[in-house]
Formats: structure tokens, sequence, C-alpha cells
């Protein structure tokens, strides 16, 4: 009876407080739409110049598939001058050049008939860029041989096939990557500002002096938090599904158990926080500190883990985050692989066990 009147006195106190039903469903809809439509990692319409040296059919029939292309918008320019000038006022991206000789030498292996200067900025775009450009010079050879029954001689015939994210659109690795965003900031934020709100208000030495012992305390602030992220975290799949249109090719039970394991973690990382910081000015810098930057930075929610100096890989498997959003990514994009799924899981129950654990032995019934 006490841990049930308790669990209804947080769900009171959640529908009574406008900023808990706001981190739960206003801020994943706000974080969602941001990212969804605001952040794109694909590049499309590039801004590509163009010179032709000597203007022939056969540099016409390759510039025309840069025309016809919907990641390029080209822009023509007479010299190559009129085109480097463009590009250091920032009106091109890259600039393409083809040279006098193109009509002759283009059959060459060993001839370089085509120049590309690509601004090197960003070097993530540049190297799609580059990309871009070679697979378009690569699928004219094949056409413009095929059309002539000509054969060019290539060392190595490239075949590419793209798996799990075949449209190449970053929406659909993103969407799932920020559902494990919003479910620590739901989890572990939320928790450990709501904690220390009682005990800023003083409401917490109240409870503490009552017959109720401090593991009803803790599961009566685990049990409300914990449905109302599953909630935050329906929410977001619902909007990945239906207005995103991000591809979910695993099980759904899956997937609900994997949130349900993380946000198990997420809380206790909470409540813990809320032991050491017991206002929330400090509560809150160290959710954000210990939670939500490593969650946004070292999960491979953004940046690949493999890319980065070993010693950042081997810190990355102390965040919990990193793990369900491999877990996310692989049943969106990949389905039900148990050899992802299984380790991944299994890291996030460890953590979920360790933590709660530590939890208790913080907790006690005291008031210093």
């Amino acid at each position: 009876m006490r841990i049930r009147g308790l669990i209804r006195k947080e769900f009171l106190q959640i529908i009574r407080d406008p900023s808990s039903i706001s981190i739960a469903f206003i801020l994943p809809i706000i974080l969602l739409l941001i990212f969804g439509y605001g952040v794109n990692l694909d590049a499309k319409h590039i801004k590509l110049g163009v010179v032709q040296q000597q203007p022939s059919v056969e540099s016409q029939s390759f510039v025309s598939r840069f025309h016809r292309s919907e990641y390029f918008n080209t822009r023509n320019y007479l010299t190559v001058n009129d085109g480097q000038n463009a590009m250091q006022t920032g009106d091109i991206q890259a600039l393409l050049i083809l040279k006098s000789n193109f009509a002759r030498e283009f059959h060459q292996t060993d001839a370089a008939p085509v120049q590309l200067l690509v601004n090197g900025v960003d070097s993530n775009t540049a190297n799609l860029i580059n990309g871009y450009v070679q697979g378009t010079w690569a699928e004219w050879l094949i056409a413009y041989g095929d059309a002539r029954g000509i054969e060019f001689s290539q060392p190595v015939e490239q075949l590419t096939r793209i798996w799990f994210n075949s449209e190449i659109n970053s929406r659909y690795f993103l969407v799932p990557g920020l559902i494990a965003i919003i479910m620590t900031l739901i989890g572990a934020l939320l928790t450990s500002l709501v904690i220390a709100r009682e005990w800023e208000r003083g409401t917490m030495e109240a409870l503490l002096v009552t017959p109720v012992s401090i593991q009803e305390l803790l599961l009566s602030k685990v049990i409300p938090y914990f449905v109302l992220g599953m909630g935050g975290m329906l929410l977001s799949l619902v909007m990945a599904l239906f207005l995103f249109e991000v591809p979910l090719r695993g099980a759904l039970a899956w997937l609900l158990l994997s949130s349900a394991v993380f946000l198990w973690v997420a809380l206790s990382m909470g409540i813990l926080i809320s032991t050491v910081g017991k206002t929330q000015f400090v509560a809150g810098q160290i959710a954000i500190i210990v939670t939500f930057l490593p969650a946004f930075l070292l999960s491979g929610f953004i940046f690949d883990i493999g890319s980065t100096p070993l010693f950042i890989q081997w810190v990355t498997h102390i965040v919990p985050a990193r793990y369900f959003v491999a877990l996310l990514q692989t049943e969106f994009l990949a389905g039900d692989i148990l050899w992802v799924i299984l380790p991944n899981l299994a890291a996030l129950v460890l953590m979920g066990l360790v933590l709660t654990l530590i939890v208790l032995k913080k907790s006690y019934k005291r008031l210093d």
C-alpha cells in the first residue's frame, strides 16, 4: 500500500509539473524535427563549376551527366581563372576542368583529361564530391563505350551495392540514434532534476522520516519516470516511422526490450547523480556532462566510433548510449541480427546491475 501511494504521489506530481511533461513529450518532438529536417549529412545540389577548354561531342556528353543529376547544380565558365575565382568567392564548391585533349585521350587508361578542384574546408563534403564525380566518370565511360561498341580496359570492375540504407539517406541514420539521446535526457536529466528539486523544497526530508524504506522510496521514483520515458520513446518511434518514414526491419519486441533496458540504465544514472548534486543546478550540470554530452559525441550517433583515436574508442565502452545506438540502428536498418543485439543488450544489463547496486549502496535514510 505504501509503495502504491508513493507511486500515485509521483504521478500526480508529474501531472502538476509542466517541465516533466515538456521534457518527456515536447522535447522529443522538437529534437526530432530539428535533426530530421534541419540536419542533413547528404551532399545534394552541389554547386559544380564546369570549364570545357575545347568543347566537343564527347565533353558535352560527359557534362550532360552532371546536368541531369540530382546531386549537382552545374555552372559553366569560359576559362579556368573564372572558375577558380568563383571557388574563392564561394559561388561553387568544386570546379571540373575538361582539358583541350579530352576527346582524344579520355579512352586511354594512363591519361587524365579531367581535372577536379574541390573546396576542402569541409573534408566530409569534399570526399563526397570527389566520390560522386569519380562515379559519374565511370558510369559515363561504360555508357559511352556500350553505345559505340567500345570496351574500355579497366584494371578492376567495381560493382557497388549499398546494404541497410540503399537510399543513402542520412535521416535513416540520424533519427534512430536521436532516440537514444532523447531517452538519455528523459531518464538521466529529468530524474536527477526532479529528485534534486525535492531536496531543495524540503519534501525529501519529510519522506525520509516516514516508515518508508529506502528501496520503496527509490522504486516509487523509478516506476513513474520509467512509464514517462517509455511514453516518450513510443512517441519518437511513431514520428520516426510515419513522419520521417524510417524503416523498421527488426521485431518491435526487441526494440521495446532494448529501450526498456537502456531506460533502466538512464534512470539509475539519474538517481545516482541526484545523490551527489542535491540542487537542481548542480544535478543538471552533472547530468549534461556525464550523460548527455557522452551520449551525443561518443555513442556513434553522428561520428563513427571506428574513425576515432584508440583511446577514445576505449572510453566509449563506458558510455551506455553507445550500445543503445548500435541496437537502434541494427533494429531499424538491418533487422534482428542476434550476434549484434545480444552482446549490446548484455552490456546494458551489466551496466544497469552495477549502477543499481551503487545506487542502493549510496542511498540511505539520513539527512547528512
